[in-house]
């Protein structure tokens, strides 16, 4: 059971992590985010943008684009640290879980389960 918590925190550490820098890094590039093609929502960012609007950074612009990057990297970098059990990774996790919350839908629901996931893997190995 602690395993199977472990491990699937780690895979969802490394989905979001590696998304942020997917998504980020495109941007970079291509110079915009993942999007929808067609439909209602073609070409739109989805509604994280309104959070970022509202601390005044523009979703599309540069600095955006580099936190993506560098936010899925420091996830990647916590989640290595807490596969292989550095003392201080947990909080780590937590931390960068939290910090997700903000990314409506996608980051808000898999931080929202990852930090369950956290919790009851503190509880079951004693931390």
């Amino acid at each position: 059971m602690i395993e199977s918590l472990r491990w699937i925190t780690l895979a969802l550490a490394l989905f979001v992590g590696g998304y942020f820098i997917a998504d980020g890094a495109r941007a970079l590039i291509k110079g915009d985010y993942f999007t929808p093609n067609s439909g209602r929502f073609a070409g739109e960012v989805g509604p994280w943008s309104h959070a970022v609007k509202a601390v005044g950074i523009e979703p599309r612009s540069t600095l955006m684009k580099v936190i993506f990057v560098t936010y899925g990297s420091v996830w990647l970098v916590v989640m290595i640290a807490f596969a292989i059990g550095a003392g201080w990774a947990w909080w780590g996790m937590l931390a960068c879980a939290v910090g997700s919350l903000w990314y409506l839908p996608f980051g808000t629901l898999l931080g929202i389960v990852q930090v369950g996931l956290l919790i009851a893997y503190r509880q079951k190995t004693g931390g």
